[in-house]
């Protein structure tokens, strides 16, 4: 079947017919050899409108046909496999249009079933592996008591089942082995190069937190993100001051980031707040539902702040200093100027 043959499907839907065009749609796209980014677009533009009034087997039928697909639209993708774990399970176990972030997101929503038919994917990142492990069998991951020290991150809970030796480790090793984890998980090609702390041309903002973020140097992040938030340095180290991460939370949505890539700066910054799948479901909970207008307001508050700091802290205008009014010396200049009249 022909590129054009695909093209003319969107043309053709009629009243009663989304189940068959569903499906039909996604046969042609899986049909052309090496799809324009035009025809992904028009596959999502067709399907996700008629996605909530097609049956289930048929979308089972979509998850199987895509997870064989090179190319396959992810926003499509990414909806099936917020499906059931018995329609997403093809595109868990073999698509490529789910990167390692999705994976992490989907585990934290969704629990162990989604994680199982992850686990059997090909090459799988080995942090997520021994993360699904821990979950499997979650006694075998010994952990300090919570009363006594803060929980320890979901990647280095993964870790200890994989070698108990971890698991004796401080919390701020803990925390670095974290970063660590996540920065070789993320880092791909020539975002490496965004790693270098004193050097980001060119780098967009998300690339920025996130690194600076990785590198565990508060300071380092708290310049990227007074830089992006435009407001004070000493604003941005006010909003990690605390174990409570609503104020970056509220940042973040500011720069409507998506709720994968805020998760993933927030699990850097703070790597002991995530011990479990539940942490990272309310975090994505709270973050969606989170208006981005209550988060710019938000900001716009810091900024007011940072504005009142600079006002307050800039010396008169004159640069004089006054003296007393009863001075003698101070109302001399006046009176000798009226006497030379």
């Amino acid at each position: 079947m022909s590129s054009s043959d695909f093209r003319q499907i969107a043309i053709r839907a009629q009243s009663g017919k989304a189940e068959r065009l569903f499906r039909a749609a996604v046969s042609a796209f899986c049909s052309l050899t090496r799809p324009s980014r035009r025809e992904i677009g028009q596959l999502e533009d067709l399907t996700l409108p008629l996605f909530d009034d097609v049956s289930v087997e048929s979308r089972r039928y979509v998850a199987a046909a895509l997870s064989e697909c090179e190319y396959a639209p992810a926003a499509l993708v990414r909806r099936l496999c917020e499906e059931p774990v018995d329609i997403a399970a093809p595109l868990l176990i073999r698509s490529r249009a789910v990167s390692d972030i999705d994976l992490i997101a989907l585990i934290g929503r969704h629990g162990l079933p989604h994680a199982r038919a992850i686990a059997r994917r090909k090459d799988l990142n080995p942090t997520i592996a021994d993360l699904i492990r821990a979950l499997e069998r979650p006694t075998l991951v010994r952990t300090r008591d919570p009363e006594a020290a803060p929980a320890q991150s979901l990647v280095v809970k993964a870790q200890a089942t994989a070698d108990s030796a971890e698991t004796q480790q401080t919390p701020g090793v803990a925390a670095e082995s974290a970063r660590r984890k996540l920065r070789s998980m993320m880092r791909t090609g020539d975002q490496a190069l965004a790693a270098k702390v004193d050097a980001f041309p060119g780098a967009d903002t998300f690339v920025k937190l996130r690194e600076t973020a990785l590198t565990g140097n508060a300071a380092f992040f708290h310049t990227a993100l007074a830089d992006a938030l435009d407001i004070d340095f000493s604003i941005a180290q006010s909003l990690t001051a605390h174990q409570n991460y609503a104020p970056l939370l509220a940042a973040l949505r500011s720069l409507d980031f998506s709720e994968d890539r805020a998760f993933l700066i927030t699990v850097a910054v703070y790597p002991g707040l995530f011990p479990h799948p539940q942490a990272i479901r309310a975090y994505l909970d709270r973050y969606r539902l989170l208006p981005r207008d209550a988060a710019l307001d938000k900001v716009r508050e810091w900024k007011a702040e940072t504005l009142s700091k600079t006002v307050h802290s800039k010396p008169p205008a004159n640069g004089d200093s006054r003296r007393p009014s009863n001075s003698d010396e101070a109302d001399a200049p006046g009176l000798r100027a009226s006497s030379r009249k």
